[in-house]
């Protein structure tokens, strides 16, 4: 499948002047990328819909930046290149929808910018069906809109390793050496461990090219520069935050999470602990199949002596998989996004293949209606399980809700403080700040917060069946939706902050 004659075997021409067939066949894919992107945007807004409140997490990212709420504390792990994607919309206003939209053009833009560094490195066949295997994914839709960085991360992998190809194989190309740069630094500011693991096949190849190795080093110096700081400023030095973030995660380690990912396949946001059964192996059966038409893909291009720009993105997406798979206790969907998006390409070469290796009529004709069969399913198994991460998501941000709605009855409004279960989302939709004692995000002592009860709204929640803590025990308790508020009397009493 090479462009041109011209052309180096990643595709990309040697010269700075590309013949009129490599630049034809380069355009002729860009409409289609366009309608892919568009159409992964317009997915987005519809299945996702920009009314679905903000998840855990997201509250507190967007809180660092908001400009109506106390930032959420900040737990070693987290980075803040989501937040900084979402200041533009979330510091001036408190619109989800807004929030939302933005997210789901940007993603859409984003998507079809890292696709078309691609061109003239594979096939525009390769590239469409890459690109909409990829935003097919039930994940890839769900957090496509959503202020977390796995989506970004995955964006960055993808144009970071066509940067890294096309740099590789032109060392005149600028704007590719710029474009692994602006990569490494997005994936390594919103997730540094995740950016290194992705280019870590791509450092062994660097090895000998020392430009490529210095490139990509100051990206991920760039990106993560803003982390190491706060390490140091915030959290003890580089070393402490690596530990701390480690036992957030359950310490890093030997743990076999492969069943606990496929457990999570069926829409579950996070599997920590991750109990009961597997979903059905309808459901599981794109997850199999991803790696097989990979392997698939790797096999015609070494064949076809175009083994790079196909195996570089495979070996990618393997580093970037090993640490949610082999690593850490739980899963999470999102985790793998930066590895679907690498396999996304050696699959859809793989795919192309099977539809036009073939010369007879009849073995066409039923490969491709196979092919069309299997994409069909496809679609249908990823909108069921989009539909319903969907619907059980809005079911837990309404319970949130009604709890906030319950506790501004109680006279618990801004300036206020939430300490206890949910305390995180809850306190972003009251426009409250949260602390906890204890646990990952333990931001206080039970004195600070025994003080706080005297100046400011203040109210402790408590899940069914739970006691609340020692300093609470004499406060009145009320039911907020599906949890017990202990309020402070002060609050009672008309005496909070005003």
């Amino acid at each position: 499948m090479a462009d041109g004659s011209n052309a180096t075997r990643t595709g990309v021409p040697r010269t700075g002047r590309p013949s009129r067939i490599i630049r034809t066949r380069r355009t002729r894919g860009e409409p289609r990328l366009g309608a892919v992107a568009a159409a992964f945007t317009l997915a987005q807004l519809v299945l996702v819909r920009p009314d679905l409140g903000l998840g855990w997490d997201e509250t507190v990212y967007v809180s660092q930046v908001s400009g109506h709420v106390p930032a959420a504390y900040f737990s070693a792990p987290r980075s803040r290149g989501i937040s900084l994607l979402v200041a533009p919309i979330a510091s001036w206003s408190d619109s989800t929808v807004l929030l939302r939209i933005y997210l789901a053009v940007l993603s859409g833009l984003a998507l079809y910018f890292a696709l078309r560094i691609w061109r003239g490195v594979v096939g525009p066949g390769v590239l469409v069906v890459g690109g909409a295997i990829f935003a097919s994914l039930w994940v890839t839709l769900f957090y496509g809109p959503a202020a977390m960085p796995n989506y970004w991360v995955a964006i960055g992998a993808l144009a970071g390793v066509g940067c890294f190809l096309r740099a590789r194989a032109n060392a005149r190309d600028r704007a590719a050496r710029w474009g692994l740069f602006a990569s490494a630094a997005l994936m390594a500011g919103m997730r540094p461990m995740d950016a290194v693991y992705v280019v870590l096949p791509l450092l062994a190849l660097s090895v000998r090219r020392p430009r490529l190795l210095v490139v990509l080093g100051m990206g991920l110096m760039a990106g993560a520069g803003e982390w190491v700081i706060e390490a140091y400023a915030s959290y003890g030095g580089l070393a402490q935050r690596l530990t701390a973030a480690s036992a957030i995660q359950g310490g890093l380690g030997w743990h076999l999470a492969v069943a606990d990912q496929l457990r999570s396949l069926g829409g579950r946001t996070l599997c920590r602990p991750c109990t009961g059964s597997a979903p059905s192996p309808v459901v599981m059966l794109w997850w199999f199949a991803l790696p097989l038409l990979a392997v698939l893909g790797a096999v015609v291009a070494v064949r076809a002596r175009r083994a790079l720009p196909v195996l570089l993105p495979l070996a990618c997406a393997v580093t970037a998989a090993v640490p949610y798979l082999f690593l850490i206790g739980y899963a999470a969907p999102r985790f793998l996004l930066p590895a679907y998006a690498l396999l996304a390409l050696p699959v859809a070469h793989g795919l192309v293949h099977l539809v036009t290796a073939l010369t007879g009529r009849m073995a066409r004709t039923v490969v491709v209606s196979l092919v069309a069969i299997g994409v069909a399913g496809h679609l249908a198994v990823q909108y069921v399980v989009l539909e319903h991460t969907v619907h059980s998501s809005a079911a837990s941000r309404a319970d949130w809700y009604r709890t906030v709605a319950a506790l501004r009855t109680l006279g618990v409004r801004q300036p206020c403080l939430l300490s206890g279960y949910d305390a995180v989302p809850i306190a972003f939709y009251t426009g409250c700040g949260s602390v906890q004692t204890a646990g990952h995000d333990a931001s206080s002592t039970v004195a600070e917060l025994k003080r706080a009860a005297h100046r400011t709204s203040f109210a402790v929640l408590v899940p069914p069946g739970g006691r609340p803590p020692a300093y609470a025990r004499t406060w009145s308790a009320d039911i907020v939706g599906s949890l017990r508020a202990y309020v402070a009397p002060d609050v009672r009493q008309g005496r909070g902050a005003s």
